[in-house]
């Protein structure tokens, strides 16, 4: 018998890495306070060190999206994976042009686009879809803070098409030179 709430326990794991990176922030705080030449700029540098980190690991955490959907997406060395029940396939970030969030029928979708101009629909609730945030930084050029905050909105900005009713095309990142070039 745990003398912690199971809802609580869960909220911890869940947030643990968050966790440790404010604790590495609040002991770099704690070590500046001491003062002197050598404690004062390492505690500022291990300040600096755990607000980042918890920066990237709160937009992490934010990315991952509760719910269930169908299929499992795998990410390895540049590849994304997709195994749907009844479609998937693969897109290499090199070849990778354009990334959208669709919105059909209340569900959310990645739409990830390649330079031949394949497309892969992902759920956003997909088993591994979490690995899917790291992938998108690795992108040049695009802006992680948008990319979840599209996550947390359901009104469509000024820059999406609405399609129909209740579907939504958002583009979230476009690779610089894509496209045809006019002389």
């Amino acid at each position: 018998m745990s003398l912690i709430r199971p809802d609580l326990l869960a909220a911890a794991r869940r947030n643990a890495e968050l966790l440790t990176a404010l604790a590495l922030a609040l002991f770099g705080g704690w070590t500046a306070w001491q003062g002197g030449y050598l404690l004062t700029p390492l505690g500022l540098a291990l300040v600096a060190m755990g607000a980042g980190w918890a920066l990237t690991t709160w937009r992490r955490l934010r990315f991952q999206q509760e719910g269930e959907a169908p299929g499992i997406v795998r990410v390895t060395e540049a590849q994304i994976a997709y195994f749907g029940p009844r479609v998937g396939g693969f897109v290499g970030l090199p070849e990778l042009t354009e990334i959208r969030l669709l919105t059909l029928r209340g569900r959310r979708i990645w739409k990830l686009k390649q330079a031949d101009g394949q497309l892969l629909h992902i759920p956003v609730e997909s088993d591994g879809a979490e690995a899917l945030f790291d992938a998108f930084a690795a992108l040049p050029g695009i802006d992680m803070a948008a990319l979840v905050a599209a996550l947390g909105s359901d009104a469509p900005p000024s820059d999406s098409k609405v399609i129909a009713l209740a579907e939504v095309d958002r583009l979230i990142w476009a690779r610089k030179g894509a496209g045809i070039v006019s002389v």
